[in-house]
């Protein structure tokens, strides 16, 4: 593959929560924003770009960025919250998300990023913002619903100004 699955047209739609929305509604949505905002900084290029380390020293590649969100959603919503046994998705390497080879494409870790936000969607539903993970913290404690939502869309708007930066590099792309 030498572009990207998803032209740069259909990922820059993202909607933002209603201004009166709900807490759920409003999480929910800005968290799906701040996941389509990172597969629009990808979209439009060639795997090969995807691979560049464009800030130096930094070896974080857009590519690293897509499969690392893919671990993160496995991890907070498959491992922390519901406490289904730690299952890399990327294998035993801690680091296996950003370790990627020549072979690994955009295609593949889009498809592993769209099914693991397909999952983590299926925890979180039907489950109250209250409620409690199974998985702890190394103290112990439970993290709530509600706390793992604001988490995830920590995690991505910070690696969405990664992206905007890496993205800069590569082709001068700059904005949402």
């Amino acid at each position: 593959m030498t572009t990207s699955e998803v032209p740069p047209a259909a990922t820059a739609e993202r909607d933002e929560p209603a201004l009166d929305a709900g807490e759920r509604a409003m999480l929910d949505g800005w968290l799906d924003y701040h996941r389509e905002t990172l597969v629009h900084k990808c979209s439009g290029l060639t795997d090969e770009q995807l691979k560049l380390t464009a800030v130096a020293p930094s070896a974080l590649t857009l590519l690293g960025l897509l499969r690392h969100m893919s671990e993160v959603e496995r991890w907070w919503f498959v491992t922390v919250f519901a406490g289904e046994p730690e299952q890399g998705v990327y294998g035993e390497d801690p680091d296996g998300d950003f370790h990627f080879g020549p072979d690994d494409t955009y295609a593949e870790a889009l498809a592993t990023w769209r099914s693991e936000v397909a999952v983590a969607r299926k925890q979180a539903a039907g489950h109250d913002l209250d409620e409690l993970s199974v998985g702890t913290a190394r103290e112990g404690q439970h993290f709530n619903l509600r706390w793992i939502y604001t988490h995830m869309i920590e995690e991505y708007a910070r690696h969405n100004g990664h992206a905007d930066l890496l993205r800069e590099a590569i082709d001068g792309s700059t904005g949402t």
